[in-house]
């Protein structure tokens, strides 16, 4: 009897637990429930939205055509260092105004989550403030001796404010400023009557530049080959027998990426050589003679078409890994194989260029 009585009491507590739930007071309760789930799911749904719309890397545009839209719209005339000018521009524009905006700095979702994008920003970033800085320094100058020009000194800061800062000031804000230095450089350079700006296509100039580039694909070469891991020879010293470093270091160096940052590096390729893709055309553009006469014409279009091959779309979802020769593709060692044949390439083209 006892038995039947605790089985009765289950079944008895089971059905006023059931009958509750309708009771008005727990129905206003799950209501707010009810109410949560579908704006929970509603965001969830537009971040992974968001997160497709944002996660595109823009296309390229054609440098040319841009400096001519820019130009007839400024009534301004396509002078040597025009194009270059506003090509720099252009792709800083293009890196604040894709879709998402600038997203290295964004502290909500689904900026927050995402790192490719804000990888490639940076890559972008480094060449935008290495050009800013030969134009400065270079391109804008006679001689040593000569006066910087005063837009281009205030230009080059602002490019090289922190790429990851959301407020007092945010990035965008730097960034734009030193565009709109630069947009004062370039009409400036269009203006007939202002003789006192000018950009200088000579060789030294060109040089100068492509020696910050070789050194910037170089490093990057080497970092995306490290995806796999190596054991490298130190050659740190290699070639100078009384040259001297602050301290010792081992004979063998391992390197290896860590997991976790393979596909920042390799996003960070990604942007660097797209913007390095625009400059060179549009230095193809501004240093044409020099380039003709040095007859180097056609190996600056031989890098350019290495790195083209750089900009492939990448169909996996994630960056695979493989090993060097392993049944999976490394998409860093063929990122890497483009870039070291696209930077034996510059090494070439200064030669040439430091050739009479």
């Amino acid at each position: 009897m006892s038995d039947g009585r605790l089985g009765q009491g289950r079944i008895s507590r089971f059905i006023q637990a059931w009958v509750e739930q309708f009771h008005p007071e727990r129905i206003r309760e799950r209501s707010h429930l009810w109410f949560g789930y579908p704006i929970s799911i509603a965001l969830v749904v537009l971040w992974l939205v968001l997160l497709v719309l944002w996660g595109g890397e823009p296309v390229g545009f054609d440098v040319q055509r841009a400096a001519l839209d820019r130009a007839e719209g400024d009534s301004k005339k396509l002078v040597v260092g025009y194009v270059t000018t506003a090509t720099l521009i252009k792709v800083v524009e293009t890196m604040l105004e894709k879709p998402g905006g600038y997203l290295s700095n964004d502290i909500t979702p689904p900026g927050l989550i995402m790192d490719n994008i804000p990888n490639w920003e940076f890559g972008v970033l480094v060449q935008v403030r290495d050009l800013s800085r030969a134009l400065r320094n270079d391109m804008s100058r006679s001689q040593t001796q000569s006066v910087e020009n005063k837009s281009l000194s205030q230009a080059e800061p602002h490019f090289n404010f922190d790429n990851d800062s959301w407020l007092f000031p945010p990035s965008e804000r730097e960034y734009r400023k030193g565009v709109d230095a630069l947009t004062n450089y370039m009409n400036h350079l269009a203006d007939q009557d202002e003789t006192g700006t000018q950009f200088y296509a000579r060789a030294d100039n060109l040089r100068g530049w492509l020696a910050i580039v070789e050194k910037r694909l170089g490093s990057m070469s080497q970092r995306l080959s490290a995806s796999v891991g190596q054991v490298r020879v130190n050659t740190d010293m290699a070639g100078e027998s009384d040259a001297r470093q602050s301290t010792e270091a081992p004979a063998m160096v391992v390197i290896k990426t860590p997991w976790l940052e393979v596909d920042d590096v390799f996003y960070e390729a990604r942007g660097m050589t797209w913007a390095l893709i625009h400059f060179l055309r549009a230095v193809e553009v501004d240093f044409y003679e020099i380039l003709r006469k040095k007859n180097a014409l056609v190996s600056l279009r031989q890098i350019i078409r290495e790195l083209e091959s750089t900009q492939r779309p990448a169909w996996s979802p994630m960056v695979l890994n493989g090993s060097g020769f392993g049944l999976v593709t490394n998409y860093s060692l063929i990122m890497a194989s483009y870039i070291s044949r696209a930077n034996a390439a510059i090494i070439d083209l200064r030669s040439l260029l430091e050739q009479g």
